[in-house]
């Protein structure tokens, strides 16, 4: 994979199966925290801010949905998360993970897909930058919310250009038919900066019922 880190997302946001996606993270797992923090990379803090308007300091567990990483698990574990798991579909970007021993538990799977959680297991999910092209829709709510506690909280940024081809209209539906209430949405927001053609995306959280 490219050493520019605009060109290595260009590569994992074309890959063209589930498989491919974990290839390409793997492939760019111990580049990961530097290249993204050149190009400004904000979704986790965002995540980490909205999490903490909504989740009292201490409780949980959490589970960081598409922790790649753990960018956000380390500012989880400074500000007193200290219940947190990390799930991603790459096996290489969980390995750098471990390294900052802020997780208690890893698991390696697909949003989209069965996850090995048993329901109701979490106080919270955050899912950073997962809802993008190339990678998880709204298929990736259902095992989502069942493994949400009922009360707990979904923290996700979802790509405008998602969001306005359907996830924000699932998004409304679903709070109508009473699975979630949309507690808070952001702004639009240019996730790296100093990527100048970064579609935009915001972050919404929901409260499971």
């Amino acid at each position: 994979m490219s050493n520019d880190p605009a060109k290595s997302l260009d590569v994992v946001y074309s890959a063209e199966s589930t498989a491919d996606v974990a290839k390409k993270y793997d492939d760019w797992a111990k580049r990961y925290d530097t290249e993204m923090a050149t190009l400004g990379y904000r979704h986790p803090n965002i995540c980490l801010a909205m999490l903490t308007r909504y989740l009292p300091r201490g409780e949980g567990p959490v589970l960081d949905a598409g922790a790649g990483t753990g960018l956000l698990g380390e500012w989880m574990d400074i500000v007193g998360y200290k219940q947190a798991e990390a799930l991603d579909i790459s096996e290489g970007m969980l390995e750098v993970a471990r390294s900052k021993n802020v997780y208690s538990a890893f698991h390696v799977a697909a949003l989209g897909e069965k996850l090995p959680m048993a329901n109701n297991s979490y106080a919270a999910v955050v899912a950073a930058g997962v809802f993008t092209v190339g990678h998880v829709g709204e298929e990736g709510f259902d095992e989502l919310i069942r493994i949400t506690r009922p009360g707990g909280i979904l923290v996700v940024t979802i790509k405008d250009s998602l969001y306005k081809e359907g996830l924000g209209g699932y998004l409304k539906d679903q709070e109508a038919k009473g699975v979630w209430t949309i507690l808070e949405e952001t702004p639009s927001y240019v996730s790296m900066p100093n990527r100048p053609d970064t579609v935009p995306s915001r972050a919404v959280v929901l409260k499971v019922n």
